[in-house]
């Protein structure tokens, strides 16, 4: 039988079931800073041998550190280390035999059992510590660490974001709505007093004249159409212009900088498609789509048609030149302050092309946040986001029972590692049937369901104001879009007060501020349905068009005491409750945010 070939005997150590890690590690799990990153490993040797066991990280940019890692009982090992930058940090799992603790450990009990010849083991200790002697109250009280057999596990990675990827408040709004750039720098102490954190802008650039879309969506444009914004490119230039009925540069940049001042961040839109008349046509031809027959192909999803835009061809001979233009564009906007990006339809694009540029715009402004609009497959979907999106739109639109809430959360739940979704109650293209039918009552429930959920959650501008008129019966876009129309628009909805409520409970509640907090309580109804985030108690009526009634079932497991009160934070209004069975009526769309007060 032949011999090993290696030098040196393989490693003894064995270690195992490294978490967190996502794919065997090929890509990162997600943090924010401020986060503790929890890791434990199962670590184990054959033998009685004591072992070590250590976590080593990395900041980015920064040097090794580590952090113990403490049995936890049947090889169960461990540790945390915070993250406190945004970027790619990196740690490891490495475990040792500590020779010295390991002869403490028979020494210790050889004299637990009252031997008395010990020479030989005193020997080996001296021997081991760089002694010519010692006692056995010298070895036993030794305080050296000894590493051998050192091993280490395959290097994992953790994406650190800042809090705003995982905890903040959107508003969505057209600019042209509202005076350009100008306006809406007047409207931002307005946003910012309401608790919102992100104002997100339509793309902003030029709007193509060929093939414009008319009102609804009309074929044919009339001579003060304004063209939907995602017709992106016209004479005044392309994805790194804006449009000038806006506003200049400098009024964007002034835009930014004042929502900065005001605690908000401006998001714009990376939609990575042209019109017809985008200067890279004539420029670059070869990045678009053709037809065998030469002609240009206009972007589709059946049964949709979008002839006012073109996609570009990302299986070009010139991918590369066609990626690296985009990570000009999106440079170019970092440069001019904005950190916040909502990327139209990322999953029609190349998710290599996501994951290189992302991490190409993070490694200059790690702070920056990308948000998916990807309607689309679980896989794809998780995959955009383990390639680098900090945040993701979701189905929640469409979850509107109380059985497809639960099977909504517990999913986004199991993806919690690497995905954060954000819950917008509606957007441009999507008005749901629940709020076409409801009224004010649909839309009351979904704000609340949406803002106490999920940590992050947004609305587009007309929410507040309950529009809810479809373009037609059966379909889910707006009568009079503003996708290709100019509004006047306000702050002036009815539904503010309560959004600019539900804010400041956002902010004042650390609860509200994470995902896993949530426990979905039994209420006997199908119409209402409650969960508990800290000591927080939400009850909401799903149904818009009846009050609803039903008992809310708090389970002893939740350490409250046997009898409480609890104050309604939406009315002030305060109530005895108990664990066990609590009577609940509410109004069509109503709801219940109630905490838990001690003492009283």
């Amino acid at each position: 039988m032949p011999a090993p070939r290696a030098s040196e005997p393989p490693p003894r150590i064995q270690i195992q079931n490294v978490w967190p890690q996502l794919d065997c590690g090929r890509f990162p799990v997600k943090r924010t800073t401020g986060d503790r990153v929890d890791v434990w490993a199962d670590v184990f040797r054959d033998g009685h041998e004591v072992l070590g066991v250590a976590i080593r990280y990395k900041a980015p940019g920064g040097r090794w550190q580590e952090a113990s890692m403490l049995p936890m009982g049947n090889d169960r090992y461990a540790g945390s280390f915070e993250v406190d930058r945004c970027g790619r940090w990196s740690f490891r799992v490495t475990a040792w035999h500590d020779r010295i603790a390991s002869w403490q450990d028979e020494v210790r009990r050889k004299v637990e059992a009252d031997q008395e010849d010990l020479a030989s083991e005193l020997s080996e200790g001296a021997l081991l510590l760089g002694r010519d002697s010692i006692t056995v109250e010298e070895g036993l009280g030794a305080a050296v660490e000894d590493r051998h057999e050192l091993t280490e596990a395959p290097q994992l990675e953790v994406d650190v974001d800042r809090e705003l990827a995982r905890f903040g408040s959107w508003y969505e709004l057209f600019p042209r709505s509202w005076g350009g750039f100008a306006g809406v720098e007047k409207t931002l102490p307005e946003l910012a007093e309401l608790g919102f954190d992100v104002v997100y802008l339509p793309p902003v650039h030029p709007i193509g004249r060929t093939n414009r879309k008319g009102k609804n969506n009309a074929l044919e444009a009339g001579p003060e159409d304004p063209g939907s914004p995602w017709a992106i490119g016209a004479g005044e230039g392309g994805h790194d212009a804006v449009h000038p009925d806006l506003g200049t540069i400098e009024e964007f940049e002034r835009m930014v900088a004042r929502g900065k001042e005001l605690g908000i961040e401006i998001a714009i839109d990376l939609a990575l498609q042209a019109s017809p008349d985008h200067p890279w046509l004539t420029e670059h031809p070869e990045w678009f789509q053709h037809r065998p027959d030469g002609t240009l192909k206009y972007a589709e999803n059946p049964p949709k048609k979008y002839q006012d835009i073109h996609n570009f061809d990302w299986d070009s001979k010139d991918w590369k030149g066609l990626w690296e233009a985009f990570h000009d564009v999106v440079m170019g906007w970092c440069d001019r302050g904005v950190r916040v990006y909502r990327v139209d339809n990322p999953h029609t694009k190349p998710v290599p092309f996501w994951e290189w540029l992302i991490k190409e715009i993070r490694a200059r402004y790690p702070e920056t946040i990308f948000l998916s609009e990807a309607f689309t497959r679980p896989a794809m979907m998780t995959t955009l986001a383990k390639a680098g999106f900090a945040q993701s739109y979701t189905y929640f639109t469409w979850k509107n029972t109380k059985s497809e809430l639960l099977e909504f959360v517990a999913q986004q739940l199991e993806w919690r590692e690497f995905y954060r979704g954000n819950l917008f109650a509606n957007t441009q293209d999507i008005l749901h049937a629940y709020l076409q039918q409801g009224g004010r009552a649909a839309f009351e429930a979904r704000l609340v369901l949406a803002s106490t959920i999920s940590p992050s959650y947004g609305i587009y501008s007309g929410f507040e104001n309950c529009e809810n008129v479809p373009l037609r019966e059966g379909s889910e876009e707006y009568l009079d879009s503003e996708k290709y129309e100019v509004k006047q628009r306000a702050l002036d909805g009815e539904l503010l007060p309560l959004v600019k409520r539900l804010n400041e409970i956002r902010r004042a509640e650390p609860a509200l501020q994470r995902l896993e907090t949530i426990r979905f309580l039994e209420t006997e109804s199908e119409h209402l349905i409650a969960y508990t985030k800290g000591e927080l108690v939400i009850v909401v009526n799903l149904d818009q068009f009846r009050p609803q009634e039903g008992l809310c079932v708090l389970p002893v497991q939740l350490g409250l005491p046997p009898a409480f009160t609890v104050e309604d934070l939406l009315t002030g209004k305060r109530h005895p409750w108990r664990i066990g069975r609590n009577y609940v009526g509410l109004l069509p769309g109503r709801a219940h945010v109630m905490k838990v007060l001690h003492g009283v």
